[in-house]
């Protein structure tokens, strides 16, 4: 029988796990969704991926989670009336350059899928949420490390977009006794056995630094070596994908009836652009060619979180923080995917 309660009537003590949880994984297909995927699996966790495969990969859902191919919020409106306890809403556009000459795209992908599925647990009375946010809803931040106290001034339309859906999550906690929580990643870097990172556009560092280092690309750019930072490069804060899902388990617990929680995640230590490069090259043993190119604009210098509050109240600690071994578990995940390929 479909469960049919609202989420304003009284629901189950959304803090009680002495169970498994039944739960939905939208966007479980893509990189850090199917990470996480397997992470819940691995803890008892009954999970449904849901992905329409426009940027995930059927290869990426885990086998012992049942699989639907398909929009995520059409598909939670009936999907939902089966009785779940919980929703890890990943699914989302997520190309910053894309999101500002078509930002419909991301008004209606990101914020109005994540409506309508926010009306749809309301409607079946499921009781949580944890919601894949980002730190692009800060924008420029003038401190560092950044807070979740920190001014919310989006630069581009995806940042505005999440910034969005936690202002509509909020409310709906407040309204109608959602215990929802909010992930603000930083830069998240790194794989999980034979789940990491693949986009179709790629515009994250590590996975660059790779596509040089296999002659895919002439070099790596370097955007900017005048910054003030200790050897001039950009610094950003990097967090290995296995601590990212396991603060999403651990988001579950921790979410109180009525309260929308939001927290930054990241190591708290950051690492320049140069950095990361000999990280990747000792972790290829190869001399990757890098070139310096002229500053970006809108590129702050330094990007790191302040993740005490997740520390604090998750009881969450980032315990994979070697860069070279994060470049490692990319790397050695990288190359499994080219020698499949061949």
């Amino acid at each position: 029988m479909a469960h049919s309660r609202t989420l304003d009537e009284k629901g189950p003590n959304v803090t009680d796990q002495s169970k498994a949880l039944k739960l939905i994984v939208t966007g479980g297909a893509g990189y850090i969704g199917s990470v996480c995927t397997a992470r819940l699996i691995e803890a008892g966790h009954e999970v449904t991926v849901v992905d329409d495969l426009s940027t995930g990969h059927g290869d990426a859902v885990h086998p012992r989670a049942r699989f639907i191919e398909g929009d995520a919020a059409e598909t939670a409106e009936t999907l939902l009336g089966e009785g779940f306890d919980g929703v890890l809403h990943f699914a989302a556009k997520s190309l910053v350059g894309e999101s500002m000459s078509d930002p419909a795209k991301y008004w209606h992908g990101n914020v109005l899928t994540s409506i309508r599925l926010l009306d749809a647990m309301r409607k079946h009375g499921t009781p949580r949420l944890v919601f894949s946010s980002t730190a692009a809803t800060y924008g420029e931040p003038k401190e560092s490390p950044i807070a979740e106290t920190a001014p919310t001034d989006p630069t581009n339309t995806y940042g505005a977009s999440k910034l969005a859906i936690d202002h509509a999550i909020t409310s709906y906690a407040r309204a109608h006794g959602l215990a929802a929580v909010s992930l603000r990643y930083f830069n998240v870097a790194g794989a999980y056995g034979s789940y990491g990172e693949r986009h179709t556009t790629e515009t994250h560092l590590i996975p660059l630094v790779f596509q040089a280092a296999t002659g895919e690309r002439p070099h790596i750019s370097i955007f900017g070596e005048d910054y003030p930072t200790d050897d001039g490069t950009a610094v950003r804060d990097y967090i290995h994908v296995v601590d990212l899902a396991d603060a999403h388990l651990l988001a579950l617990k921790h979410a109180a009836e009525g309260e929308h929680r939001i927290y930054n995640l990241g190591n708290g230590t950051g690492f320049s652009v140069r950095q990361v490069i000999d990280a990747c090259r000792e972790a290829t043993g190869l001399d990757i060619p890098a070139e310096v190119a002229p500053r970006r604009a809108g590129d702050p210098a330094v990007l790191v979180a302040a993740s005490d509050k997740a520390r604090e109240e998750l009881g969450w600690k980032p315990e994979r923080t070697d860069l070279i071994g994060i470049a490692r578990d990319a790397w050695e995940f990288a190359q499994a995917r080219r020698a499949a390929k061949s």
